[in-house]
């Protein structure tokens, strides 16, 4: 929790912006030092005393990690800025605490926007979030106040893209029980070639089907001609996409051999695949999701590849993040886990927090965001 005790420090990119401990902020009343961070909390009355008179912004995330010095100088330009630097990302309560008397906020997808926060943010004007997804703001509740939301579609397409097609290769050539097998000990004298060890999966030639035809969607198809795949699309818009072939989902469940998942997570696609749709995939198939958890039926998943039903599943999203220690996955075979990794390249994340902070700071000067969700 906040209290007495923080320690506001200049901001490690270089910007100026204070950066807030986890330990806490000032006491009510107590002075913020630094360019950027000149005012005061407000007191438990709700007070707020400030000698910087600028809208105040609150980034959930020391973003100076990325290695951009100057990416919070545009906001600092205008507006006054606390940056969160604890080593786990702020509670509930935190969020809360920090955003109470902020006009912006630049948040990450593991931050929860919802209803309450909006609701204690009362000078809340725009909301800029350094992700392609929205599902973790509570997107009526900000129409509902005129918050502006901002979003970072675009920028991690092809590099979303070249990671689903990491998993299709790991998966069906089995890269990571092949690694495992290795510094186990298992390839040893006696057994360094077999007729049958590692046998894997072909991708070229073999049929893909793209659940979803987005930006990310299109960018695998356009991977899966150079390995001479036939590809088919589904998509709930009925898109019509040069060298696929738009299915039905069940009949696309059926003839693929690969299975790609790129929608979003709405309440039409939630659990899209159930239980009965794993079930109903061809024999063999595998599975890769690097869409959204919730997708996919996860108990369903695990079931599927121990009862050797799939031929293997490779997941960089979950329904719950991180994955708990009890979830049937963690012991499914064949079975290749990802942290949420798809927008990780350097480029990339660079990439997003400058579109994130030009949304931001259009919202803080009334201008339409360049990416807005709402």
């Amino acid at each position: 929790m906040f209290g007495g005790g923080a320690d506001f420090r200049a901001d490690p990119t270089g910007t100026g912006a204070q950066t807030a401990n986890l330990m806490g902020r000032p006491a009510p009343g107590q002075a913020l030092s630094g360019p950027a961070g000149a005012g005061t909390f407000p007191s438990q009355e709700g007070s707020l005393s400030r000698l910087d008179a600028r809208p105040r912004v609150f980034v959930t995330s020391d973003l100076g990690v990325l290695g951009l010095p100057e990416l919070l100088r545009p906001v600092q330009d205008h507006a006054a800025v606390e940056v969160w630097s604890g080593d786990h990302p702020p509670s509930p309560e935190e969020l809360l605490q920090g955003s109470h008397e902020a006009e912006g906020i630049l948040c990450l997808l593991t931050d929860r926007i919802d209803a309450a926060l909006i609701s204690g943010s009362p000078r809340l004007r725009v909301i800029s979030s350094m992700s392609v997804g929205v599902d973790h703001i509570d997107l009526p509740a900000a129409e509902a106040r005129g918050i502006a939301v901002g979003h970072t579609p675009g920028v991690l397409t092809e590099t979303t893209a070249d990671l689903t097609w990491a998993l299709l290769l790991a998966t069906a050539r089995r890269v990571v029980e092949a690694d495992c097998f290795v510094r186990a000990g298992r390839w040893t004298k006696s057994r360094r070639w077999a007729p049958d060890m590692m046998l894997g999966t072909d991708l070229h030639g073999a049929t893909l089907g793209l659940i979803g035809l987005g930006a990310i969607g299109q960018a695998v198809a356009r991977r899966a001609s150079g390995f001479g795949m036939r590809v088919l699309g589904w998509t709930r818009s009925g898109r019509a996409v040069p060298g696929v072939d738009a299915v039905p989902l069940e009949e696309l469940l059926a003839q693929a051999d690969f299975v790609s998942v790129h929608v979003a997570l709405t309440p039409d696609t939630r659990d899209l695949l159930d239980a009965r749709r794993i079930a109903s995939m061809k024999p063999g198939a595998i599975l890769v999701n690097t869409a959204r958890g919730g997708i996919v039926d996860e108990p369903a998943l695990a079931a599927a590849l121990s009862e050797g039903r799939l031929a293997g599943a490779a997941l960089d999203v979950f329904a719950e993040e991180p994955l708990g220690p009890q979830s049937p996955l963690l012991n499914a075979p064949k079975l290749v886990l990802a942290p949420h990794v798809g927008s990780a390249s350097i480029r990339t994340r660079q990439r997003m927090a400058t579109l994130a902070v030009e949304n931001l700071v259009a919202g803080l000067l009334g201008r339409p965001l360049v990416h807005a969700a709402s």
